[in-house]
């Protein structure tokens, strides 16, 4: 999708669920990396994140565009467009937007501990990543005195 059919759609859906014509700009925007979409206060621009529209297709779009657009046409009839404002989440409930979007963001595991610190007293195992003086430090199970261990396979600290 170009930024002259997002434009278009965006017109389309204002006119379609709010009613009113919508005569800004709204355009794809590459860097946003935290949000679905922006809408620009200063500008009265709207922002998408093309990366929604490729993970997840036009519905996420839709989504994202009617959000966008209720704080738009709020703050320019000067009523509550902010998140926490009774009249944004009237608004977007009556148009169907959504909420929040959903991530892009690759799901990246945890690393695994290079570290265990055992209780001299009970056997109490604590699984850490970083390095540590384990003689500053006691069980807090049993107050007994601490061992650091450097794991050889980082599998062995799930295990235990």
């Amino acid at each position: 999708m170009t930024d002259e059919e997002l434009q278009k759609r965006v017109e389309n859906i204002s006119e379609t669920f709010f009613h009113r014509p919508f005569v800004h700009k709204a355009y794809f925007h590459s860097r946003l990396r935290t949000t679905g979409g922006r809408y620009v206060l200063r500008t009265h621009n709207i922002e998408i994140n093309n990366k929604h529209y490729e993970m997840f297709g036009l519905e996420e779009l839709d989504g994202i565009i009617k959000h966008e657009l209720c704080h738009y046409h709020l703050h320019l009839t000067g009523r509550g467009y902010r998140h926490a404002d009774a009249d944004f989440k009237n608004l977007l409930r009556q148009v169907g937007g959504t909420r929040f979007c959903q991530s892009v963001k690759p799901k990246i595991k945890p690393t695994p501990p290079r570290y265990m610190l055992v209780c001299q007293s009970c056997n109490m195992k604590y699984a850490r990543k970083r390095r540590m003086d384990a003689s500053k430090y006691v069980c807090g199970k049993c107050k007994g005195p601490l061992r650091l261990y450097e794991l050889e396979d980082r599998n062995e600290a799930s295990s235990g």
